[in-house]
């Protein structure tokens, strides 16, 4: 897929490493729609990338469905999606206070998983309806797992079952949208420099980080945006979970 004349939205595109994503993107050549919570500062990246700015809750299933089609309509059509919503609770699954509240458990695959694939269907059905490229390509889709889906720490039981779902999605939505020339891909990043651990104490990152190869540091948000573009433009990269994380391997705490 080129990224030069495409249109991409991208989920989560206010801050963090979607919105690195969507800088790249749009100095790719790309026509970027950013969705993102209403309150967050999606409209001035949007502005500043001369895209649209579409606010949604990804818990919304019906203002989801809004948001697609409203940027799918605002940018003539969506050849690339990147969607990173998702969070998590610090939880065991029997803690001292009794086993894990079942509906903690429920609102982070809802957050995570259910989001995701909801977001997926009605990205895809809006690709299917594309002219495909020389190719035979109508569309991209990159979504976002974490590597706590394959060794998740003591406490995120929840959290890696969401993530967990979105690297099982990647091979069998890329087997369903095969025959429409679509793509899915999932990136698993470790650690990265955003939200509540962006700006942490030196000491603190090395703490967090020590379990890393090299290098041993948290990521970056322009790290994802690379790969992430990288994705959109090598057809042979589909239905596969690629893990960012500089060889980091997490121990149980």
């Amino acid at each position: 897929m080129q990224v030069a004349g495409s249109h991409a939205v991208v989920v989560g595109g206010a801050s963090g490493m979607a919105r690195a994503t969507a800088e790249l993107l749009a100095a790719r050549g790309a026509r970027v729609a950013v969705l993102d919570r209403p309150g967050t500062a999606g409209a001035e990246v949007a502005a500043a990338l001369g895209g649209t700015f579409h606010p949604l809750d990804v818990l919304d299933a019906d203002a989801t469905e809004a948001a697609i089609e409203a940027a799918a309509e605002a940018l003539g059509g969506i050849h690339i999606a990147v969607n990173t919503p998702g969070g998590g609770v610090a939880r065991r699954t029997v803690g001292k206070d009794g086993p894990h509240p079942l509906d903690e458990f429920r609102g982070v695959i809802e957050l995570n998983l259910v989001a995701t694939f909801n977001l997926n269907r009605l990205q895809a059905w809006v690709m299917s309806r594309n002219e495909p490229d020389e190719d035979g390509e109508r569309g991209v889709i990159v979504n976002t797992a974490s590597i706590a889906a394959f060794e998740g720490q003591i406490g995120q039981v929840a959290y890696t079952a969401a993530k967990a779902g979105i690297a099982g999605m990647a091979l069998v939505m890329a087997r369903d949208l095969g025959g429409l020339g679509i793509r899915v891909n999932a990136i698993a990043p470790s650690l990265f420099a955003t939200g509540l651990v962006q700006g942490i104490p030196p000491e603190m990152e090395a703490q967090l980080t020590k379990d890393a190869a090299f290098p041993r540091r948290m990521g970056r948000p322009d790290e994802y945006a690379k790969l992430a573009v990288a994705i959109v433009e090598n057809p042979m990269l589909n239905g596969g979970t690629i893990r960012l994380d500089a060889g980091t391997r997490f121990s149980a705490k």
